[in-house]
């Protein structure tokens, strides 16, 4: 049962299985050739969606004629007989294959120990014949390949071995290595930080590895460039050229600013950035005191605000693709406290430009690694903050996309948790009471970006617990539906829906006033606003009981039943587990759904369909909630009721919570009307209650007020 996708497509299949079966053992001759060509049909279509990466499946071309007859036959036992044996040769066939693959493999590893790289492909080429889907043997024959310099067929194997396993770290290191043998730098560098992503744990191992392709990236890039020197070519020759010039101490803003704007446009390419770093250029800039006055955010004057705009555009068009630059840069004392500070410069071209330089780096993840390692994470996060409030929408959506970007990066987390308060909610909760201040397209990726951050457990509870922001939160909220920002109030509705599943005082506080508001947004004519705010409900009703009676008052019951008939998957699950929170607190809502349908037939419909078990175990707490109510055991006599409780009690579900939920309105069915426990006898069901009976015992909480 564990492999199955869901119970009731079990129950399915063996309902359509029995009536086969029925047919193959009818007296009628006709029913049961029609009965075999039905169940010959069903396995074909079975087998077709047998879903393996890799196709590995082989057609039996010479069955035993003893198969062969048996198939001819009328007799239906002999049919499953056929099936068992077919099951049993293609498992023993599997294991022999493995068997032989095995030996392939280890015969491969002798050969490639001895540096027979040829012999040891040739072996697991053998293997892969026998065993198409067997992931080492490509990882090792990719690594051979890699011995012999075939680095594509290196590759090609790597990505084959990934479709057998997608988080094969094997792959990844050999395809990097491949990649680095062949010159594609990013390439190799993107394949060990996908390492990083899979196994934090690995940093140091290959850091290594990355330290490697930059050392070769650069090794390479400098015997270009001076190639290109010694031939004479004459853009390659002026990098050097203005480079001396620019060296000269004492000079005017104005002479520094114009040889760095002709020196930007003569920066085109990789030689001509590694010429620059070669001639030190980064060096140049930086040593100037002339230049470095003009990198503080407090300089007023023109010429040296011009100067200052200059070097941001000509570190950009340096760095721009080029790891080592990248590190030069960063790793630079001046350079590092001016990009931050810079951002708060009055001069908006400036600003803008320390954006732009910011962008670049946080588009890869190495550019993202140098950034959080080398930059002062708590004044950087403040003054993007400050640059949003700036309402430049040029520098707002910049700033928003820098955070975005650094939402990506673990580091950034870990740095941000100390300071999350100053640095993020302070300042977002200041923006949420001025919404209208702001443009939609920038609030809307700004929550995008903040809720980035909320995926860290430690920042989600900071904001959870903040009342400030919440107090802002349900403001907006109303704000935005009184303005009309159908776009901000969708955004905000799923941030408030992920930072209320963290249970917390300040949630509490503002629940009742959040719950008026998103009920009110139940009657809105845009579906999608209407979803998240039943998720917001679900998720904040069972934290406050006024809250609970606050959304009674306003008939959530019968709005949520409604929601209920869509038969949309995820407004079917908030509205359930809204249901099940206020059948649990209210005899009212008890009575309201009941009200509105007598035999709970659009619960019974989830028990019997839904394949989700969040809703089939708040569909059966619901159900346990309302039988409290007298008359109602009785009214569901002659439903499927005690079939579909039953059903999810015997269920192999990955929630123990669905058992539990349905065996307890099983339970309070039987002891209401005991003519529902009749039912579960003919269907020798008393042994399934009994024991999730024992479950449920063993079990502290046995059941919940919505999942």
């Amino acid at each position: 049962m564990a492999n199955l996708e869901d119970f009731d497509e079990f129950l399915d299949k063996v309902d359509k299985i029995s009536e086969l079966v029925k047919d193959l053992n009818s007296s009628d001759e006709v029913t049961q050739q029609n009965a075999l060509k039905a169940a010959n049909g069903y396995i074909a279509v079975s087998d077709e969606h047998c879903g393996t990466k890799v196709d590995t499946t082989r057609i039996n071309t010479n069955p035993p004629a003893s198969a062969c007859q048996t198939l001819q036959s009328d007799n239906p036992a002999d049919f499953f007989k056929v099936m068992e044996k077919d099951a049993e040769i293609r498992r023993v066939r599997r294991l022999e294959q493995e068997k032989k693959a095995t030996a392939l493999k280890d015969r491969g590893n002798e050969a490639y120990a001895k540096e027979d790289y040829e012999t040891a492909v040739k072996y697991y080429t053998d293997g892969l014949t026998e065993l198409r889907d067997m992931q080492p043997l490509y990882t090792n024959r990719a690594q051979a390949f890699i011995k012999l310099g075939k680095y594509q067929e290196a590759i090609r194997d790597c990505e084959w071995a990934l479709e057998c396993n997608e988080g094969c770290i094997k792959a990844y290191l050999h395809m990097g290595k491949a990649y680095l043998a062949l010159k594609k730098y990013n390439e190799s560098r993107m394949c060990f930080e996908k390492i990083l992503q899979i196994k934090p744990g690995k940093e140091n191992l290959i850091k290594e590895h990355l330290n490697q392709v930059d050392l070769e990236e650069r090794q390479n890039q400098e015997l270009s460039a001076v190639q290109e020197l010694s031939r004479g070519a004459a853009e390659a020759a002026r990098i050097p050229l203005l480079l001396d010039k620019l060296s000269a101490p004492g000079q005017e803003p104005f002479y520094y600013c114009g040889g760095f704007t002709i020196l930007a446009e003569a920066v085109t390419n990789s030689t001509s950035q590694t010429l620059f770093r070669l001639n030190n250029g980064f060096g140049i800039i930086i040593s100037n005191d002339v230049v470095r006055r003009c990198l503080l955010p407090k300089t007023k004057a023109p010429d040296s605000q011009e100067l200052c705009l200059s070097v941001l555009k000509l570190w950009k068009v340096a760095c721009r693709g080029n790891a080592e630059n990248l590190k030069i840069l960063m790793e630079s004392p001046v350079s590092k406290r001016s990009i931050v500070e810079l951002l708060t410069s009055d001069n908006p071209a400036v600003q803008q430009g320390c954006l732009a330089l910011l962008c670049l780096y946080t588009q890869t993840p190495y550019g993202r690694r140098l950034a959080t390692d080398n930059l002062n994470v708590h004044i950087l996060t403040k003054n993007l903050m400050w640059s949003i409030t700036m309402q430049q929408q040029q520098r707002e959506e910049a700033a928003v996309t820098v955070l975005e970007n650094f939402a990506a990066e673990n580091k950034f987390f870990i740095q941000l948790r100390d300071v999350l308060a100053d640095a993020v909610i302070v300042p977002f909760t200041s923006i949420l009471r001025t919404v209208s201040k702001y443009d939609q397209h920038v609030l809307v990726s700004l929550t995008s970006a903040v809720g980035c951050l909320t995926r860290d457990d430690v920042i989600r509870c900071s904001f959870a617990h903040n009342a400030d922001c919440w107090m802002a939160l349900v403001d907006v909220v109303s704000n935005c539906r009184a303005c009309e920002y159908k776009e901000v109030l969708y955004a905000l509705l799923g941030f408030i829906m992920n930072l209320s599943a963290v249970a917390s005082p300040a949630i509490q506080e503002h629940a009742a006033a959040l719950c008026i508001c998103c009920v009110d947004l139940l009657k809105d004519n845009n579906g999608d606003i209407v979803t998240r705010a039943a998720g917001v409900l679900s998720t904040v009703l069972p934290q406050s009981s006024e809250a609970v009676h606050r959304a009674l008052q306003q008939n959530v019951v019968g709005i949520m039943h409604r929601l209920l008939k869509r038969n949309e998957p995820r407004i079917t699950k908030y509205a359930i587990q809204t249901l099940a929170v206020c059948t649990a607190a209210s005899r009212q809502a008890r009575e309201e759904l009941l009200r509105s349908d007598k035999k709970l037939s659009d619960l019974r419909h989830l028990l019997g369909s839904s394949c989700d078990e969040t809703v089939s175990g708040n569909a059966a707490l619901c159900f346990a909630h309302c039988l409290e109510l007298e008359g109602i055991a009785s009214n569901l006599l002659g439903t499927d009721i005690v079939l579909l409780l039953l059903r999810h009690a015997a269920a192999d579900a990955t929630n123990t919570d669905v058992q539990k939920n349905a065996a307890i309105a099983l339970g309070k069915l039987c002891r209401s009307e005991p003519r529902h426990a009749d039912k579960l006898r003919e269907m020798n069901g008393l042994q399934i209650l009994h024991s999730c009976m024992k479950l449920i015992s063993s079990t502290e909480a046995p059941e919940k007020r919505g999942q």
